[in-house]
């Protein structure tokens, strides 16, 4: 199988972790652009003793990174569904659910976010996934745990001060 051909078969993967990563689909759909180009363009520093994924990985989550400290102040793009009535049924608590949990991940500190995201959607080893965000397997894991720690206690607060902490941070 070509090298071109490897680097199609990670899109999806890619596409998974920029998505989660940036939120949006149009901004990630750009940073696997970029990604899958600068891997074009690198290709001679792949080494083929190695995984594909993890370099493609580490090379995207490098971006990602560049992009947020680089860029100037961006200003935060409407979500699709703004604007929409909000209201929520009764029944449906479980989309709240989800929704809150969205919204907590949202609020991470963007290292532990990335691993969290890394672990979870793609399911590396903690040594590759350490590889691929540039930090050893115990910061890796230390990222970890705050992240669910963090998770953990905002499941556990009270709805109403949920609520309370969101309306003070939209003002």
């Amino acid at each position: 199988m070509s090298f071109e051909q490897q680097i199609c078969d990670q899109i999806p993967h890619l596409r998974r972790y920029a998505t989660a990563l940036c939120g949006d689909p149009g901004a990630a759909d750009d940073l696997v652009q970029d990604c899958l180009e600068r891997a074009l363009r690198k290709r001679h520093l792949w080494r083929p003793s190695g995984r594909l994924r993890s370099w493609l990985f580490r090379m995207l989550y490098r971006l990602y990174i560049n992009q947020r400290t680089s860029a100037p102040v961006r200003k935060e793009q409407p979500r699709a569904d703004a604007g929409l009535d909000q209201t929520v049924a009764a029944d449906q608590e479980d989309h709240v659910e989800c929704q809150q949990a969205l919204e907590a991940l949202d609020q991470l500190p963007t290292e532990q976010r990335a691993a969290l995201l890394l672990v979870a959607l793609e399911n590396p080893g903690y040594r590759e996934a350490a590889r691929i965000l540039g930090v050893r397997v115990g910061t890796l894991r230390s990222r970890l745990s705050r992240a669910r720690e963090t998770l953990r206690q905002e499941r556990d607060r009270p709805a109403v001060r949920r609520r309370t902490t969101a309306l003070k941070r939209v003002k």
